[in-house]
């Protein structure tokens, strides 16, 4: 709790660091930097660096014709979400709200963007205001351009990249985000006009109605599920992993390489294979009736915690080998000086184990451990292969084995309940990030860095 008050502590420091080179340039920068604070690139100009100063001011007049021609179009749609109604018979064509939503947000990332090269191009003209008030030269646009391939090799490497992430990440995610906040859905959808309605599908998910019982249910299953799944894996990983450790076992290649090949088994297969194992005509069912039994619905309607448990099991069966490649690296590295002390002061196996053997390897991987709770909590494929496609009473378009993530699906791509999908994969990502955080920086991974080394 103190790394977290200390953090929260920081910030007022932090944004005083931030701005304080804005105030030293508002301040002391003199014509030329005020030329570029109106006109991008006139300081450089004014400077006689020509090639930065056409290429700054090319780039303010193209993001003034683009905001002109059709960015400042796409950022009013994005509040109105449009206004004409299709109407096919007198053949109007309608506002496409959801394509104006998009379009919107691609107009806020390119005036952020704009943003970003307009406050560069003040720090550029500062930069060669101090160089020039020091009797330095400035450096020229060939010597620039010779460090974006030398020295600053990163930033060039990383421009790329970091307008894919914009475009393929961050705005899909925005959007996700935002379709929470309207009536996107059920028989509101284009060419009908979509609208803002606030905080309205979180009421929904959250009031008494048809939403809120079926989401607390989930949830609290989904908690769970998340819990006993991550520590199943992690500890049968791990204790795989220290009997593989053991110099008495033999044959630790084939030990070794067995789980590895049911890992290397593509996920779906395998959760088709155990679906069938299990079914009424399965393997298993059949044994049960050549003992005299009868078959027992393993992953029927009624099956709400043998089905639960299966799915624990099979998940297990699916993450186990990944976990103990990972432990039997870090085990390889552990000091055996430690243990022998340890021995040589009595401790017994168990307390070698929570004294030096867990500590060590829970400061390794609690990165590890934390993605792979954020997994088990957004696990689709699991139940949706095993028992996909039923709805039971007292759940609304889910199953008692059914996660968020799977509700999330059925509610937007089977029923066309949009809005209240991206509602709930936003409260999931809420949930999956404070939980992250917090036990990160409550983990001996954040508190004790140098603990291990």
């Amino acid at each position: 709790m103190k790394k977290i008050k200390e953090f929260f502590k920081n910030i007022p420091s932090r944004l005083k660091n931030r701005f304080k080179g804005a105030k030293e340039i508002l301040t002391q920068g003199n014509g030329k930097v005020c030329a570029s604070m109106i006109i991008m690139g006139s300081g450089q100009l004014m400077y006689k660096q020509w090639a930065k100063g056409i290429m700054f001011l090319m780039l303010q007049i193209a993001f003034i014709v683009y905001f002109i021609l059709t960015g400042a179009t796409d950022i009013f749609g994005f509040f109105t979400l449009g206004s004409r109604v299709s109407n096919p018979w007198y053949g109007i064509e309608g506002d496409n709200s959801v394509v104006m939503l998009i379009m919107g947000v691609m107009a806020f990332l390119v005036l952020i963007f704009y943003f970003m090269i307009y406050v560069s191009n003040i720090k550029d003209a500062y930069k060669i205001q101090c160089a020039v008030d020091t009797g330095k030269k400035p450096l020229t646009f060939k010597e620039e351009l010779r460090s974006l391939l030398d020295s600053k090799f990163y930033k060039t490497a990383l421009f790329l990249p970091i307008i894919g992430v914009f475009v393929f990440s961050i705005l899909p995610i925005i959007f996700m985000i935002l379709i929470a906040f309207t009536n996107y859905g059920g028989d509101i959808v284009p060419p009908a006009l979509v609208d803002w309605v606030g905080l309205k599908n979180f009421a929904k998910i959250l009031s008494l109605g048809q939403f809120a019982p079926t989401f607390f249910k989930i949830f609290g299953w989904n908690m769970l599920w998340a819990i006993l799944a991550t520590a199943l894996n992690y500890f049968a990983g791990l204790g795989l992993a220290l009997l593989l450790n053991k110099k008495c076992v033999k044959g630790k290649v084939f030990w070794r390489a067995f789980p590895i090949l049911a890992y290397a088994i593509p996920g779906f297969i395998t959760l088709l294979g155990f679906k069938y194992m299990f079914s009424y005509g399965g393997p298993i069912n059949y044994y049960i009736q050549q003992a005299g039994g009868e078959a027992i619905g393993f992953l029927d309607i009624n099956a709400k915690w043998p089905a639960r448990l299966i799915g624990l099991l099979v998940n297990a069966w699916i993450s186990v080998p990944s976990t103990m490649l990972l432990a039997t690296g870090i085990l390889s590295n552990l000091n055996n000086d430690l243990f022998e002390a340890a021995r040589v002061d009595g401790a017994s196996n168990w307390k070698q184990f929570t004294k030096l053997t867990l500590p060590y390897v829970l400061f390794a991987t609690t990165p590890v451990l934390i993605s792979q709770f954020i997994g088990n909590f957004n696990n689709f494929g699991i139940f949706y292969f095993l028992r996909g496609g039923i709805y039971i009473d007292g759940y609304f378009l889910a199953s008692d084995t059914d996660l968020l993530i799977n509700w999330l699906y059925n509610m937007s791509i089977d029923n066309n309940y949009y809005s209240i999908g991206a509602a709930i994969s936003l409260v999931i990502f809420i949930i999956t990030s404070i939980i992250s955080l917090t036990v990160y920086v409550l983990s001996p991974s954040y508190r004790q860095e140098e603990t291990f080394r």
